[in-house]
Parts: structure tokens; sequence; C-alpha cells
């Protein structure tokens, strides 16, 4: 059934004086499942209402160590009493845009994703995103949020180079380095760039130290190429246990994961060392988005405003993620600056972030020519 709506004045109104003036725009209040911001929801208290009445959400492929996802969602539990269900934590962006398509209807279905920026436009242009803005959305940098309010960034990192300092004699600092022979067997890509946002990114990376640029992905994948022909790619997952096996002594992948690592590594024979490789610098983010027929669009939208408020951004810290909002944050007195100075410091100048058309077009081209270059 349409939601029906109502146009009510939320302007402030001092005392003594009447209603809200001609000028004022009335803010139409919505159902939770067509609101574009809590205000058209009838206000946070209300979103929040809403939220526990329907008692749950659905998230998908969030794993506890990826950018402190588990301190958020204990987080949230705890503050609204809200139940989270997460399914396929070892899930890709690609999945769970498939998720989202496959269970449309379902009440199993994801309420929120969280996707690599070229797999949100994706989704974004199927039309299988609920535009929705969150409160410090004018906070957000224009380049990290869609025009129409369909997905906004959270967090984000460098791509990095993880490395046993136990097993592997000198680590590697650079790309180039990685083709040493010493490294034969050693290198692993944490996922399939075809489908996952953390290997893609570590795809363009690779092109920026080969002689590419956000317009040309190609290199990337030519270096990877060439790194299984010298034998050095590993195919295997980076994950803790597959290191303290000793399966992937090296791993290139976020430098929130890996500085994870360090943490989750403490106490076993394995000394994790991390590195942005000077050579091919390269920073993106992750969008946060809601599913355009969630089974629970209330708790959904509750889920993106606590993830935007300075306590969610504040948790990302907590897992060497960088906040979307954190020179705003720094600068209003709200960053936890204990947890902001443990990150890695980034020579040179500002990062730069390839354009919408540009992620597009790469994620093309690693679609069409990835399989065949590498083997996988």
């Amino acid at each position: 059934m349409r939601a029906a709506a109502l146009a009510v004045c939320l302007c402030a109104v001092a005392p003594g004086l009447g209603g809200c003036g001609e000028d004022d725009e009335p803010v139409r209040v919505v159902a939770p499942a067509v609101a574009g911001s809590a205000e058209e929801a009838g206000g946070m208290d209300a979103l929040v209402r809403a939220a526990k009445e329907e008692g749950t959400l659905h998230t998908t492929t969030l794993l506890r160590h990826w950018a402190n996802y588990g301190g958020l969602m204990d987080g949230f539990e705890k503050k609204y009493g809200i139940e989270i269900v997460n399914s396929n934590p070892f899930g890709s962006s690609q999945e769970e845009i498939e998720d989202i398509k496959r269970n449309r209807g379902k009440a199993s279905a994801p309420d929120v994703l969280d996707l690599g920026d070229a797999f949100a436009q994706s989704a974004a242009r199927e039309g299988l995103l609920a535009p929705y803005r969150v409160a410090p959305w004018d906070s957000i940098p224009a380049n990290q949020k869609d025009p129409d309010g369909a997905w906004f960034n959270s967090y984000g990192g460098y791509v990095s180079i993880g490395c046993d300092q136990s097993r592997v004699a000198v680590c590697p600092a650079s790309f180039a380095d990685l083709l040493k022979p010493e490294y034969r067997g050693m290198v692993a890509l944490n996922g399939n760039p075809t489908t996952a946002g953390s290997a893609f990114a570590g795809v363009y990376a690779a092109a920026l130290a080969n002689g590419g640029s956000f317009d040309d992905i190609q290199p990337g994948i030519d270096f990877f190429e060439k790194l299984r022909d010298v034998g050095n790619y590993n195919r295997g997952n980076p994950n803790p246990e597959a290191i303290v096996r000793g399966e992937t002594p090296i791993s290139i992948e976020w430098d929130f994961l890996n500085l994870r690592h360090v943490d989750e590594l403490r106490g076993t024979d394995v000394r994790w060392k991390v590195s942005i490789p000077f050579d091919g610098s390269f920073s993106q983010y992750y969008a946060q988005a809601i599913n355009k027929h969630a089974p629970h669009p209330a708790a959904a939208r509750l889920w993106m405003e606590y993830l935007a408020s300075a306590e969610g951004q504040n948790l990302r810290l907590g897992g060497y993620a960088r906040p979307v909002l954190m020179d705003v944050m720094a600068k209003d007195g709200t960053l936890d600056e204990e947890k902001a100075a443990r990150l890695p410091t980034v020579e040179g100048s500002p990062p730069a972030f390839p354009g919408d058309a540009q992620l597009n077009e790469a994620l093309r081209v690693v679609r069409k020519s990835w399989s065949e270059a590498v083997g996988e």
C-alpha cells in the first residue's frame, strides 16, 4: 500500500509568536520506507521509535574486524535494542548487489549495503538503492556522496602492503619490490578485483605505480599478470588464520585491514609490518546505502544515521579506518584524537580520487581483462 504523506511545518517558533511563516517550506512527513531524511520520517525520535518497532536490521558481508564493524554492530544493538542479523560475512560488493536482487520481497533480504564506490554507482544506476540523506549530509565532501542521495561514503583507507617479518627477510615497500625473486609465491591480493572493492583498489594502485592513471587501469592488470608469470602471485586469502599458518606472508589490502592484523596476531610468531607503497599511493572510501526494498526501512535509515554520527565515525577509528567526516570532527572537537594518532602518516599531497566515469570504466576494463590476464 502506498504510504500516506502529511505536510507539516517543522520551523523553530519563538515564545509568544505564531506558527510557521508564509515563507517557510513545509516538510512532507512520510513513512520510513520512502523517507529521504530523518526529518521526512518525522524527526529522529520518530525514526528511532519506528526502527525499534521493527526490531531487526539485516546486514550482509560485514566482517567484525573490517573497519570495526564489530564495534559498530555492538554499539547499535546496545543503543537501540535492535537485533542485527548479518549474513554472508565473507561476501563481496558484487555479491551484495546480487543478494538484494535475488531476495527482493523476502523478509530475509539485506536492508543496508557496504559497497566499494564503483559498485555503489552500479547499484544506483540499476535503481536498487533508496535515496537518503543523513543529518551531516552537507558536511560530507561532494566527491564522497551521490548527488541524488543514493549513497554516501563512511570510511576509507590506503592500499598497503602487509608483511610477516618473521618469514620474510626484507619486507617490500613498493609495488616494484613485489616482483623480486625472493618473494616467490608470497604475494596475495585480498579478493578478486571483478567483485571485491579492496582487490579492485589494489589493481588501481598497481596501475598508478606502473605508468597508469585514473583513466588507465590496464597497467595494473599487466602488473598482476607479470606477478603471476614470475611466480610471485599467491591466490590465497590473506586472513589472520592463513597468515599464522604462513600461507600468505605478504598481503596487498587496505591499511585498516593490515593494521588490524597487527592487533589480531599479537601472541603469535607473526611480526606483521605495514607499508603504504610510495610508488602507488591510492586511497578510496566505502559507500553506505539502503536497499530500495528493505524489509526494515526504519532500522536501515537509523543505521545510516548511526554510521554518520560522531559516535559511529569514531568507532571507525577503532578499526584503523579513516572516517569520511574526520576533518570536520577535528575542527568541531568531536574527533577521538588518540585513535586518530594511530593512523600511519602518508607522504605527499592529499589524495585525489577517481571520478564516477573513471571508476566505472576501470571496473569495466578489469571485468573484461582480469580473468584472461591472471587466470582467475
